[in-house]
């Protein structure tokens, strides 16, 4: 982090004979510096209540990479989806749309993440399942940067307070204030989605199958 500006009030605003002494070359106004610092720590001091709270995405530390999950169809009920911040384990906040859904089926769910070493290059490690018996996962909770797919939802919510959130699961509800959407059903086909995070409740598998290889094979 570059080091502070010298923020010393200049020469004719007050007597500040012999201050440069006392504080030391490069000092700052305590006043002054206060009053920059106030902000920082009502930021810290809100994402600390948020976090105790559980409005933000963050029951774990999540890795430095993010994963691509495929999906042939995704069926689920009680949806809710609002924005979130997750943390690393350096503190990092990054912004993610936490998608909630109480039960959800998949159609041949594919999970992909690339991982580059020193000397090796490229290595992928490919998770697939539900090829024929669907995956199912309850209280399910995806923190994605990116999803596209052809999506159908019953009686949905948009621009619903995140705070007020009570179709998805218990633990799905955001800050006050902030955007959010919520419907009984969600139907996705052709599922693409780019996340940091899964949390669930339950997550069985049905023809789980796992490989590592070299080179970027990724599920798209």
């Amino acid at each position: 982090m570059a080091s502070s500006p010298n923020l010393s009030e200049p020469p004719g605003t007050g007597d500040t004979t012999g201050e440069d002494d006392r504080r030391g070359t490069g000092g700052v106004r305590w006043r002054r510096f206060a009053l920059l610092t106030v902000p920082a720590v009502a930021v810290t001091a809100g994402l600390g209540i948020a976090l105790a709270q559980g409005a933000l995405a963050a029951s774990f530390a999540v890795s430095g990479q993010q994963f691509k999950v495929s999906a042939k169809s995704l069926e689920g009920e009680g949806f809710a989806q609002y924005g979130s911040v997750d943390v690393n384990a350096r503190e990092d906040l990054i912004p993610v749309a936490v998608t909630a859904i109480k039960e959800a089926k998949l159609h041949s769910l594919c999970q992909s993440v690339v991982t580059t070493l020193p000397l090796i290059g490229d290595i992928s490690l490919n998770l697939t399942a539900g090829g024929k018996e669907p995956v199912e996962a309850s209280n399910l909770f995806v923190d994605a940067t990116q999803l596209s797919g052809d999506a159908v939802f019953s009686n949905i919510e948009i621009g619903r307070d995140a705070s007020t959130l009570d179709k998805g699961p218990a633990e799905a509800v955001g800050m006050q204030d902030l955007f959010a959407q919520q419907a009984d059903t969600v139907a996705i086909s052709n599922l693409h989605q780019t996340a940091w995070a899964t949390n669930a409740g339950t997550f069985k598998l049905s023809g789980l199958s796992m490989g590592i290889s070299k080179g970027k094979k990724e599920c798209f």
